[in-house]
């Protein structure tokens, strides 16, 4: 089994739904990748994809609306998870697990009551304050370096937490990263972000990043964009993602490591020129998309790693924080 911490496939299912008239988006476009590559679950997130960041509140009504129709459509392929227990239906009915996660939450102002919304209506498990950009609360990478969380932000931090949501850190600025952390009050995620000593992209995270996480009890989902794997474009491989996991585990541990592959070969130009300059291939070769996900897994293997230690990084860490988080 292998669990994917982050993925857009939501927009997809948006981008499809809306511009093109289409249905039942996953099983046509993702299922089949899903089972080649043996991915039973991921975090599908709400994000307002380029040009329509612009207008988040209502690219977010779009979004929520495709959400369930797609999961009525989808609903003997996909089961929707909204408490831990709900991960063992989906194994035992043969469908994919699916946490619905929120990308930013430009869409929802200063207005921390919303997140009951997202919570309680929509489903939502698992949040992030911003993605690139700034907003009323937080401030992305690389817009501002200087801005942290606002008192509107810490609110919403607070409110993630009480309600049980997993909180994740992946595209904040560091400033606002080192605020989250002083806030934590349990596990916190960066569901996409790699290790910046072996590559010094800024949306991966340094070591006293990566410990402060550890010290929470939450986890680091490594990125299979080529940006974030290394700096040389014939280095943006899967044995290079590897070298990441095995300098995570010998900085932190292996409990401490996830799976958050951001695989976009789906995205059109727009969106995915936003944050990628390989609009071609974004994913690292031989972890382009989820048919390849287990090459990650069989790289490490190779080089060592036991079978218990595969399944923590396949799944079983990103289980552990759910099971603790959600009330």
């Amino acid at each position: 089994m292998i669990f994917d911490g982050h993925g857009d496939i939501w927009t997809d299912v948006t981008v499809r739904r809306v511009e093109k008239g289409e249905k039942d988006i996953f099983r046509t476009y993702h299922l089949e990748k899903f089972r080649k590559g043996n991915v039973t679950g991921g975090i599908f997130v709400i994000w307002a994809d380029p040009p329509f960041d612009k207008e988040p509140e209502k690219r977010s009504e779009q979004i929520v609306k495709c959400i369930r129709e797609e999961l009525k459509d989808a609903a003997d392929i996909l089961n929707p998870v909204m408490k831990f227990s709900d991960f063992a239906v989906g194994t035992k009915t043969d469908k994919i697990n699916v946490v619905t996660g929120m990308e930013g939450l430009s869409q929802i102002g200063e207005d921390i009551d919303k997140l009951d919304y997202y919570y309680e209506e929509v489903g939502v498990r698992h949040a992030m304050l911003t993605w690139n950009e700034q907003n009323a609360l937080a401030t992305g990478w690389p817009v501002d370096v200087t801005r942290g969380l606002t008192q509107a932000g810490k609110k919403a931090v607070k409110r993630i937490q009480d309600l049980g949501m997993v909180m994740d850190v992946s595209h904040l600025n560091d400033k606002c990263f080192w605020e989250v952390m002083n806030l934590a009050q349990g596990p916190i995620i960066a569901s996409h972000s790699n290790a910046r000593a072996v590559c010094p992209a800024m949306r991966n995270l340094s070591d006293e990043m990566l410990k402060e996480i550890a010290k929470t009890g939450g986890l680091t989902g490594m990125n299979s964009l080529r940006e974030f794997i290394d700096e040389k474009h014939e280095n943006q491989d899967v044995e290079h993602l590897a070298d990441h996991v095995e300098y995570i585990a010998d900085l932190i541990g292996i409990e401490h490591i996830g799976l958050g592959f951001d695989f976009d070969d789906y995205l059109g130009d727009e969106a995915l020129g936003s944050f990628s300059s390989n609009i071609e291939s974004p994913s690292g070769a031989g972890i382009s998309n989820e048919t390849e996900a287990g090459n990650l897994l069989n790289v490490l293997k190779k080089r060592g790693y036991k079978d218990e230690e595969l399944a923590a990084i396949a799944y079983g860490n990103f289980y552990r924080v759910f099971k603790e988080v959600w009330k």
